[in-house]
């Protein structure tokens, strides 16, 4: 019955024009969450409020982590093109308000509202094209609609610079209004959405979204607590404490309501449960590339910031190539065995992260981050078609959305981890070397003034910084480890 839905929606629908236009929804999502970093030196002279400069990037995380399942549900409820075009304004309005905003204060709440625009694109795009892709099709697409976010990560330094030397740092903001615009009119042409087929419910579980964003900023907000040097104890024991009562209430919630947010029978499926942990794990992995390997390219080769993302650049392409692998694989072999193999091959280069000496060559980095490109693209694409192929019809939107939860929370989290690994271990390396400094190591890692540093200490403060992301990289062996291991036990207990 789902193939013959599949087949009639495509009938209706212009499959390739929707599907540009969800690749470019989803680079605009990816990218507005990094580019505004390239431009934040400008607004913060402009706007000051350097204190509040973390919430311009946190708040619009959080809002659309919050957004992201509640998107997902009614998306089900509904229909996915009413909510994909719903979201889209909102984002649309958020991003003219931030590019209005005259203090750091209303940027900030702009943002919020950017987000929670922002929180539709994804998982219900990967709605969408569950829709309209038979199942042997939809991991390359999917793949190839994530790639936009590896993708965004190394153009958006080059992108964002050239917007505001060029222009102002506000057309960071309203260059996705006349986007945004042309992607609705897209989809609403040309995307085919009966809402008869969608379950119509005369409420939407109100409570149970009331509760679930309450855990999830609580989550989000523990996370940056955690991050900081100075952790408050008091104000983490707090959150904890209303991160438990609320997860408690949400799952009684969710339990006994007709239509919960977030359906607790997903949860029976134990490849359901294992794929996004996998997910989860994985995409925190995705951050330990993405940051450090840049920070060895220009602390230790001593290169440009430019080069430092053509070093990445290899694993963006690759996750193309990865998940057009994974699209083959599926119709092969077992699904969990497909995610399998990706998980071998992210963990064969983080492996070679953590035996590369401090003299290893940039283009074996290029090797290393193609080998996990495309590790990438069949192990974060192939759980997301899993998934949804393991819930009924009604509830693919719901369990999308919560993939793209799992791997937004594992990138949120894990980069806070990996940074505390670092902070440490580079403040227990220069009080073991005299004449050393943290901020000596902010010197070595851009190469404009890495030589204003003593000769004489820079093959110090070099080892300094190979053994601090040597262990940043040992965690990411553990990481992707705890994934395959999951996934093979899912496996075998025939999940």
């Amino acid at each position: 019955m789902g193939e013959d839905m599949n087949n009639v929606k495509k009938s209706e629908t212009n499959t390739l024009i929707v599907t540009i236009a969800l690749f470019v929804g989803t680079f605009l999502s990816a990218i507005e969450g990094t580019i505004v970093a390239t431009a934040m030196p400008t607004i913060v002279g402009e706007l000051h409020g350097v204190s509040l400069m973390n919430w311009v990037f946190s708040i619009y995380l959080l809002t659309s982590s919050v957004a992201t399942p509640i998107y997902g549900k009614l998306s089900d409820q509904i229909g996915r093109k009413r909510v994909l075009i719903a979201g889209l304004v909102v984002f649309i309005i958020g991003s003219l308000l931030s590019g209005l905003a005259n203090s750091m204060q209303t940027l900030i709440i702009w943002r919020a509202i950017q987000g929670i625009g922002a929180g539709v694109i994804l998982p219900v795009s990967y709605a969408v094209i569950a829709d309209i892709y038979p199942f042997a099709k939809r991991s390359k697409i999917i793949g190839l609609n994530g790639a936009g976010w590896g993708i965004s990560a190394v153009i958006a330094p080059l992108l964002g610079g050239f917007i505001v030397d060029t222009f102002n740092w506000r057309w960071i903001f309203m260059l996705n209004i006349p986007l945004g615009i042309i992607i609705i009119i897209l989809i609403t042409a040309y995307l085919q959405d009966d809402p008869v087929e969608r379950k119509r419910v005369a409420s939407i579980d109100y409570l149970g979204t009331a509760y679930l964003a309450i855990i999830l900023l609580s989550i989000m907000l523990m996370i940056q607590l955690i991050g900081d040097r100075n952790v408050n104890l008091g104000r983490l024991s707090s959150l904890f404490v209303v991160l438990f009562v609320s997860f408690i209430l949400f799952i009684r919630r969710e339990h006994s309501c007709v239509e919960p947010i977030i359906p607790m029978g997903m949860f029976r499926h134990r490849s359901f449960v294992a794929q996004n942990i996998v997910t989860f794990f994985i995409s925190g992995f995705v951050m330990c590339i993405e940051v450090y390997v840049p920070n060895w390219i220009q602390g230790l080769m001593g290169l440009r910031a430019s080069l430092a993302g053509l070093a990445i650049t290899p694993s963006s392409i690759l996750w193309i190539v990865g998940a057009v692998i994974s699209g083959w694989l599926i119709t092969r072999l077992h699904s969990r065995d497909v995610t399998t193999i990706g998980i071998i091959l992210v963990l064969i280069g983080s492996i070679s992260l953590v035996l590369a000496p401090q003299t290893m060559s940039f283009n074996l980095f290029i090797l290393v981050t193609s080998v996990c490109g495309l590790g990438f693209g069949v192990a974060t694409t192939n759980p997301t078609v899993v998934i949804q192929n393991k819930v009924s019809d009604e509830n693919v939107g719901a369990a999308t959305s919560f993939n793209v939860l799992c791997r937004t929370i594992g990138q949120t989290l894990f980069i806070t981890i990996f940074g505390i690994f670092m902070s440490t271990s580079l403040r227990v390396g220069t009080l073991q070397v005299s004449g050393t400094s943290v901020k000596m190591i902010n010197k070595l890692m851009d190469p404009d003034t890495a030589a204003t540093l003593p000769a004489k200490l820079v093959p110090n403060l070099k080892t300094i910084l190979y053994n601090s992301l040597h262990d940043v990289f040992i965690v990411g062996v553990v990481i992707v480890t705890l994934a395959l291991i999951i996934n093979i036990v899912s496996r075998k207990k025939g999940a």
